[in-house]
């Protein structure tokens, strides 16, 4: 298992950025002297002679998309080389431990799953039994805290080929991508986090993160992603994070993802984050209804949304959010209440109409799976999810209808605010309501930071 290739490490999507699901765990395989090759197949072709030659192939499935995308890519390298054994490794694996066994895995590991990872390859070396490698639900969790060396990044796909900042004055930057925490201390019932690290969150290590940051710089990076799921569940970390950096690199820009509760209550640190170089903030809004905030148990109200939007904007700090608009207990009204309230909080242009079409996702082992009031119709198996029905039928009749105006907008490179006013007049048409203009904004005025690429799961 130690020469070059034997271990092949594979990811399918990582939101359109260079992926730590290869990085991270091949620096720990090359600590512990084996020498992986990696391929990610969102930028690459499948290549037969890496996939021949692997002993192990690992797949990396840290969201939804990547796990459907990774069961096709397993195929394929079961075609391909047989004889290779094929673990799934990262936040959705063990939610999907049986199908993934079905699918012909011998092993299944989440949470902090790298060191597993490396016990899982010396395993494979010895020919010793591998039952211990399968991991279900919150069995994900992790035991102990790793000792994260930085993550390896020589050889991945050059950085300016992953989605890039668009910046505020119109040009591209290539973008890295670091996580200075793993993990959350919440609990929302939607998200695929909580069912596998329960509760507990990790820090990394600041020289870590710094390094890993500066190596990606010397690559290109003008801007980076923090991706961890809540960059202020750690505060005090996540400001020595920002401070290093900007330190070092003064120049940099950044953006992170947080909570709306955090942005409320560290309005202070998110006004530093600012001044240290963050140019957008994402956050997991979902809802202004309190009944959906309610039901997914996010930990904040609608007052706490719009004061998160309006404390961000005071720190010049543009608040991003993400929505799930179609779940079993939001309404028509909720729709276009939404699109008025952002309107008239002057944050439309803070959106990416993707976030229009998105209908809630249950997946197996989720914390919703078996809550009350969802009218479900039963496993699909392809799609990953518990297909369920919306008690009014104007909801799932406008659902795909957005989401083919949004991908037709994409497609053709439309303004946001366009694709947001088309969206719009779907919306008040299916509520019998009169059309209502959106501004667009005009091609010289200032725009909000984003990345190139807005999908989030």
């Amino acid at each position: 298992m130690r020469r070059p290739g034997e271990i092949l490490l594979v990811s399918t999507y990582e939101l359109g950025h260079q992926p730590h699901g290869l990085a991270l765990p091949r620096a720990f395989l090359e600590r512990a002297g084996f020498a992986p090759a990696c391929l990610d197949l969102a930028v690459e072709p499948l290549d037969p002679a890496r996939v021949a030659a692997a002993r192990l192939v690992a797949l990396s499935v840290p969201m939804h998309t990547a796990l459907r995308l990774g069961l096709e890519a397993a195929a394929r390298v079961r075609a391909l080389n047989p004889a290779a054994a094929i673990a799934f490794h990262g936040l959705y694996a063990p939610l999907h431990a049986e199908l993934l066994l079905a699918a012909g895995a011998i092993a299944v590991l989440g949470g902090e799953c790298e060191e597993e990872l490396v016990a899982l390859a010396a395993a494979l070396e010895r020919g010793a039994d591998l039952a211990r490698f399968v991991q279900r639900g919150g069995d994900a969790a992790p035991r102990a805290r790793l000792d994260f060396p930085v993550p390896s990044r020589a050889g991945l796909p050059a950085l300016s080929r992953y989605a890039r900042l668009a910046a505020a004055d119109g040009t591209l930057q290539v973008a890295g991508y670091a996580e200075a925490t793993r993990g959350c201390k919440h609990l929302c019932r939607h998200c695929p986090i909580p069912p596998v690290y329960r509760g507990r969150f990790v820090a990394v290590p600041l020289e870590t993160v710094v390094e890993d940051v500066t190596r990606q710089v010397a690559l290109g990076a003008a801007h980076v992603t923090f991706g961890d799921p809540d960059f202020l569940n750690g505060p005090t970390h996540a400001l020595r994070v920002a401070r290093a950096v900007h330190a070092r690199f003064s120049a940099l820009t950044f953006d992170f993802t947080a909570k709306v509760s955090h942005l409320v209550e560290h309005a202070d640190a998110v006004a530093e984050l600012a001044r240290l170089g963050a140019v957008f903030v994402t956050s997991a809004v979902e809802s202004l209804s309190e009944r959906v905030l309610a039901a997914l148990d996010k930990g904040h109200d609608r007052a706490a949304a719009l004061a998160a939007f309006r404390a961000c904007a005071a720190a010049g700090v543009p608040l991003r959010p993400t929505l799930v608009p179609f779940t079993p207990w939001g309404t028509l009204d909720d729709l276009v209440d939404l699109l008025d309230v952002l309107e008239a909080e002057g944050m439309l242009p803070n959106l990416d109409p993707v976030q229009l079409s998105i209908r809630l996702l249950i997946p197996p082992g989720s914390l919703l799976e078996r809550a009350p009031g969802i009218a479900f119709e039963g496993l699909d198996a392809a799609a990953l999810t518990w297909r369920w029905r919306h008690p009014d039928p104007r909801m799932d009749a406008l659902q795909p209808r957005i989401a083919a105006e949004v991908e037709a907008g994409a497609a053709r490179e439309a303004p946001p605010l366009e694709t947001i006013a088309r969206v719009r007049a779907l919306v008040l048409a299916a509520a019998g309501l009169p059309h209502r203009h959106v501004r667009v904004l005009a091609p010289d005025q200032r725009r909000v930071p984003r990345l190139t690429e807005s999908w989030f799961c």
